[in-house]
């Protein structure tokens, strides 16, 4: 996108957003209504609702000019409210669960529709799947003809198999909260090593999300330190987790922002890391 369409999709947030210090990108963020159908084993019942509405109001307050939907595990693969949000806000795109069978006319109009990749979320998940089964061999391969990523967050030990399956299928991995490395090893952990190694191969971004869900907001800067030496501004990018599941009214928006801060205080990084690398990562269609 030019700096004319982006004016254009975002209005006058987009103009916020470039005259001030502010992401223009929110890469991570869950919307959902309470009486969407949940699934058998979700982790967490909402408090309240999570509209598009709702969010673009505090997009606008913040001066976010784009967002990117992070398909919300609650609510397994009703995907509907996602798709019809983006339908009505250009300035929003998503991700998904799909399930393998899912033929490709379906996916080729998920796409028209502003869907840019499948999350697999693995974590508290009963019985995962085999990602090197043929069916998911199918369904990683359309992710690849689309052009689409896959994200995910699974537990620490768990990453480095999925980074393998995902560079076995060639496709664009993207890794939410940072790695969510195991609190006891730290940047130590198998997971975060491996995560960092995936990144030089250059198909691999992280998302800095997520700090208050570490076990302190210093184990959040190691993280984010480490994941900088690496990865510099090219291979990460920000996002918020609004509405902070499970730490509903604990967290602000205005607390992840100053976390992105303090995680990053090279204003230049800031720009690279919260526009740059996600305008080409998830608009550049």
């Amino acid at each position: 996108m030019t700096q004319a369409h982006i004016a254009a999709a975002a209005g006058p947030a987009s103009a916020a957003a470039l005259d001030r210090d502010a992401p223009l990108v929110d890469a991570h963020f869950h919307l959902y209504t309470r009486d969407m159908p949940i699934t058998d084993w979700a982790w967490h019942h909402p408090p309240e609702d999570a509209t598009a509405e709702q969010f673009l109001s505090v997009m606008d307050a913040h001066g976010i000019g784009f967002g990117v939907i992070a398909a919300a595990s609650l609510y397994g693969d009703y995907n509907d409210y996602t798709i019809r949000s983006m339908r009505r806000y250009p300035r929003l795109r998503g991700t998904a669960f799909i399930r393998p069978e899912t033929d490709m006319y379906a996916l080729e109009r998920m796409k028209a529709d502003g869907i840019i990749g499948i999350r697999l979320f693995f974590r508290r998940v009963p019985n995962p799947p085999d990602l090197r089964s043929a069916e998911y061999r199918l369904l990683l391969r359309r992710v690849r003809d689309l052009g689409w990523h896959v994200h995910t967050l699974v537990e620490s030990p768990m990453l480095p198999d999925i980074i393998a399956a995902m560079e076995q299928a060639g496709v664009k991995l993207v890794i939410d909260h940072m790695g969510h490395p195991d609190p006891a090893q730290g940047v130590n952990c198998p997971g975060f090593r491996a995560m960092l190694a995936a990144i030089e191969r250059g198909r691999t971004w992280v998302k800095l999300s997520g700090g208050f869900r570490t076990k302190s907001p210093e184990a959040a800067r190691t993280y984010a330190k480490a994941l900088l030496a690496i990865a510099g501004g090219e291979r990460l990018v920000w996002g918020s987790d609004w509405p902070f599941a499970s730490f509903e009214g604990r967290v602000t928006y205005a607390d992840t922002i100053a976390a992105l801060h303090a995680w990053v205080p090279d204003a230049a990084m800031r720009r690279q890391i919260t526009g740059d690398t996600p305008m080409r990562l998830y608009f550049s269609e």
